[in-house]
């Protein structure tokens, strides 16, 4: 009778470019896996050793020869009866693969090409990989066990699967770096399930996890038996070195040392997406510290409480700039939070800077009457503002957008705008109401003041100015751009779901014509379907009107 394998799956961050770094963490981990756990195999994620997505990194040749020499040294370090799959960028002549290969005895045993290439939403391998002709199944042993290797998406289609059960593997391993998306991990349990009803197989499912300017990765990787059920995922947004044991004769898994993940709410993991993507944009930047527009509205108090979490209170610098048109509950808003997270509060006032701009323009102006002009020129006082204190005293400063804004343009380019991160890109404001409501309950008070959460929101750019004199109402707002931006929804379909012809319309127009804006906006951690930037490219200049198209 055959023993049992253990397998250990590092489910670690594993940094674009930081190759030598990398593969001193594998060589590493190696070690741990085999010299504190006893495992007999040890799984990387997709690309370990570059970073996932190493984008255009992959056209230089000196960086994939810098991963090819890392990868032999890190099997030279692949001794004493462990053996490791470990995921590269390999070249091969005038061609890269994404590549995977398995380390044994000092030396590379075999390599395995990833045999589908992602070409959708976020990903784009097929403008950096090829698929190799003469390329099949992996299946290697372990322990008298056969263990066969596919990659990421291979799994999502039902051949290379098949074909690596049809050459005797029980337990296929899957690297994957497949970015967070929320609902995502119940449509992959599903596909797990299906794929071991389908071949028998037991599979190994192990996700990279972390932060990667624009991708954030949530790990959760996952076990599933030969028998189709499938173990719960391990904890999200967390490095862990995870074990389990896999029975050839059931080919079922045993965890060992598996943090479970306890709480796959929205909310919980979308709140942990943020604070990990500003964790790591900071950390991998250099960014020893953070700076934003503390206003009391929604969103900044909202980025105020995931900045606290991500850095902690001493890391954060908030900033008060009130015009003439801030109300004094604003300001009170923002000291009172500010005071219960225990931030360092500045006041910078924007009248004078506002006042300069005035009277430099007023020979031009003389004559109009106020508008988005002056609207707009508060906006990007406070943007330079901002912009001078990070400069001055280092550190990055956060915006504060949220995903409605950016969709219909209702914000300030070089003003409101202005920021190195912005963490609330991908959600829309019902959802930024949501996640605020959600963060309140975890038990450690009143993060955000109740009275923000349910005063009307307003960029109180004029007198008594709220969202809503410019905009449909948030809920019915976030409904249409959800159908037309995420689901991809023609204005026609929206309407015949029950929307007005004419709100639906207008709305589709500011998504349209707000497209250069977005260009320019700065990079925010994706959390849903499709969110802006890398996954959803329009182009800004183009004679298609969506929002009067034939009906």
């Amino acid at each position: 009778m055959q023993a049992r394998l253990r397998i250990a799956m590092a489910q670690f961050d594993f940094p674009v470019g930081a190759v030598e770094a990398n593969a001193r963490r594998i060589a590493a981990l190696i070690a741990e896996a085999r010299d504190e756990h006893g495992a007999d195999l040890v799984l990387f994620p997709e690309l370990a050793l570059s970073g996932y997505p190493p984008e255009d990194l992959l056209q230089r040749p000196a960086f994939l020869a810098a991963c090819e020499r890392a990868l032999h040294e890190v099997a030279a370090a692949c001794t004493g009866g462990i053996v490791a799959v470990v995921g590269w960028p390999q070249a091969a002549g005038p061609v890269v693969y994404n590549a995977a290969s398995v380390l044994r005895d000092g030396r590379v045993e075999t390599t395995y090409r990833k045999r589908e290439l992602p070409n959708y939403a976020v990903f784009d391998e097929r403008r950096y990989f090829a698929i190799d002709p003469d390329g099949g199944s992996c299946v290697f042993a372990v322990g008298g066990v056969e263990v066969g290797l596919v990659i990421c998406e291979d799994l999502w289609f039902a051949e290379p699967l098949a074909e690596t059960a049809a050459l005797g593997a029980k337990l296929v391993v899957v690297p994957n770096a497949s970015p967070f998306e929320a609902d995502k991990t119940a449509q992959r349990d599903t596909l797990l399930a299906q794929r071991v009803q389908e071949t028998g197989v037991a599979l190994a499912y192990l996700n990279v996890v972390g932060g990667q300017d624009e991708l954030v990765f949530d790990g959760s990787s996952v076990l599933a038996d030969g028998d189709g059920g499938v173990h719960p995922a391990a904890v999200a947004f967390a490095d862990a070195l995870l074990v389990a044991d896999f029975d050839p004769a059931t080919r079922r898994f045993q965890r060992h040392r598996w943090p479970e993940e306890t709480d796959e709410r929205r909310e919980s993991l979308a709140w942990r997406g943020i604070v990990r993507g500003i964790r790591d944009y900071c950390g991998k930047n250099g960014f020893d510290r953070v700076w934003l527009g503390l206003s009391g509205g929604i969103d900044s108090a909202l980025v105020l409480a995931l900045a606290v979490d991500a850095l902690g209170a001493d890391r954060v610098a908030a900033v008060r700039l009130p015009s003439r048109y801030t109300s004094d509950l604003s300001n009170d808003l923002a000291e009172v939070q500010a005071r219960k997270l225990g931030v360092r509060l500045e006041t910078v006032a924007i009248e004078a800077p506002f006042a300069g701009f005035q009277q430099a323009l007023a020979p031009l102006f003389e004559g109009l009457p106020p508008g988005i002009a002056e609207e707009n020129l508060q906006s990007r006082s406070r943007g330079a503002l901002l912009m001078a204190l990070s400069n001055r005293f280092g550190g990055l400063l956060l915006t504060t957008g949220n995903k409605s804004e950016y969709a219909v343009g209702y914000a300030t380019i070089y003003g409101d705008m202005c920021g190195g991160y912005a963490p609330l890109k991908d959600l829309y404001k019902t959802e930024v109401f949501a996640l605020s409501r959600w963060r309140n309950t975890r038990g450690d008070g009143e993060v955000i003041p109740e009275a923000v959460i349910h005063r009307p929101p307003s960029a109180e750019l004029r007198e008594n100015q709220t969202d809503q004199d410019s905009l449909p109402p948030y809920e019915v707002l976030d409904a249409i751009l959800l159908r037309h931006i995420d689901h991809e929804m023609s204005a026609a379909e929206i309407v015949d779901a029950g929307y007005p012809a004419e709100t639906v319309e207008r709305v589709l127009k500011l998504v349209r014509i707000s497209e250069w804006k977005r260009r320019q906006a700065a990079p925010g951690p994706k959390l849903s379907r499709r969110a802006f930037g890398r996954e959803r490219r329009y182009p800004i200049t183009s004679g298609w009107r969506e929002e009067s198209a034939p009906r």
